[in-house]
């Protein structure tokens, strides 16, 4: 079975027991005080599940990262959200509705009475957060903030953690309405929340620590692209993998909180690590002055896109512009295989790494196609007829895909048209939201 089967399929199973747990726990611990509360327990329960979820899919677990990739994970935490958004609302609107109808008040003056409840205040509290999040989240909101203001509002999930952890724990009706149901909940949320912080602190803390990432060296590759190589202690032992990415961060060079994800542009050797990064932000562009020897703060390796998700013994590998450097580290490793490389570029002076990757293809006996050109004036290398033209046994290879939105889009597309098998297709977006 494939590894990203696997993990989905883990997915899955996870959710269904868990569901039907709640299920359970809902039928066996009785009606609330009237009809319309019994449904809004009915949504808080499925809520707080919904929520442990959430956390599991940002938990950076390496096992789920490396058969489906952060970027899947990110987009299912994105939809997870909105969901959990709907059910949360749902939830207090109901709980609102039936107090007033138990009091025979009005929902405004119900509303009020319930803000006065130490356990109510705290879920109202959290709804409010999540809310915001949700708000903050959509796409003609998250267009026009920065990257650093949604994430530092999307921290404030934590805040809400605590505060449904806190809502739920008071309300005894879900935590203590058997033995097991105290013991599950206690289980779930130990779980959910222990692995959020082991998989976004306490790993990145200790690689930190025991491997002391430095600069080892800076070269300049062209006047708006520079390679930056980072050492440090025992990499042997680090499990990254070509293909993959790092969230960087530069002590000293940037603020703390400023953090690039750029993926490894040569295949870990155990005594350095490479970027390659183009200029396009004031990050990547204040890269080629960084100082030898400079502290570096490396949060994972992350992502599916290695070699461990081969099918075939043919294998196609399609960059575009800086999109290359994965591309080129799967290259470098030693893994067998017939390989064609199709790099698509402006014009070849824009082409990355082009040397080095020559060379690459030229050892392993390969193919190298440079695609030049603009798409405007007529050139579209990645329509079907053109992809079967360049690669004739293309239905036959793995396909991995890595460059710019667009190219990306229109390569899947064709790969789609010409009817190669989902498996055998492998692009992922280097990006932390």
């Amino acid at each position: 079975m494939a590894p990203v089967v696997q993990a989905r399929l883990a997915l899955w199973v996870f959710i269904i027991v868990n569901v039907a747990i709640v299920e359970v726990l809902f039928f066996t611990a009785g009606a609330g005080k009237n009809e319309i509360l019994t449904v809004a327990k009915f949504f808080g329960l499925h809520a707080a599940l919904i929520l442990m979820l959430q956390l599991l899919l940002v938990a950076r677990l390496p096992w789920l990262d490396r058969r489906i990739g952060m970027d899947r994970l990110t987009v299912w935490h994105r939809w997870v959200g909105f969901t959990l958004l709907w059910t949360i609302l749902t939830h207090a609107t109901i709980v609102v509705l039936g107090y007033a109808t138990l009091d025979n008040a009005s929902m405004g003056k119900t509303f009020l009475a319930l803000a006065g409840v130490p356990a109510s205040l705290l879920g109202m509290l959290a709804a409010g957060i999540i809310v915001v999040i949700g708000a903050v989240s959509t796409r003609y909101v998250r267009r026009r903030l920065q990257y650093e203001t949604w994430h530092g509002l999307h921290l404030l999930l934590y805040v809400a953690l605590g505060l449904a952890f806190v809502h739920q724990l008071r309300e005894t009706t879900t935590f203590k309405s058997s033995a097991f149901a105290f013991a599950y909940w206690w289980a779930l949320w130990l779980f959910a929340f222990g692995s959020l912080v082991v998989g976004r602190i306490v790993v990145p803390l200790w690689r930190n620590s025991r491997h002391q990432f430095r600069v080892a060296a800076v070269v300049p590759e062209s006047p708006d692209v520079v390679s930056v190589y980072v050492t440090g202690r025992h990499l042997e032992q680090l499990p990254a993998r070509a293909g993959q990415f790092f969230v960087w961060r530069f002590p000293g060079h940037n603020h703390w909180w400023l953090a690039n994800p750029f993926s490894l542009s040569a295949a870990p050797d155990g005594r350095t690590l490479r970027l390659t990064a183009k200029a396009v932000g004031t990050a990547s562009a204040g890269l080629r002055h960084l100082k030898v020897g400079a502290r570096v703060f490396l949060e994972g390796p992350y992502g599916a896109f290695t070699s461990m998700h081969r099918t075939r013994p043919g294998v196609l590998l399609i960059a575009g512009g800086v999109g290359v450097t994965p591309i080129r580290s799967l290259l470098e490793e030693h893994t067998p295989g017939d390989f064609v490389v199709l790099y698509r570029v402006r014009d070849e002076r824009d082409a990355v790494l082009l040397d080095e990757l020559r060379q690459l293809v030229a050892a392993r006996r390969g193919r190298l196609h440079l695609l030049t050109g603009r798409t405007g004036q007529g050139v579209r290398p990645f329509e079907p007829e053109a992809l079967h033209r360049l690669v004739p046994d293309i239905t036959e290879r793995d396909v991995y895909v890595c460059g710019p939105p667009a190219m990306t889009s229109a390569v899947l597309s064709g790969l789609r048209q010409l009817k190669v098998p989902n498996l055998q297709v492998h692009a992922e977006k280097f990006s932390m939201a």
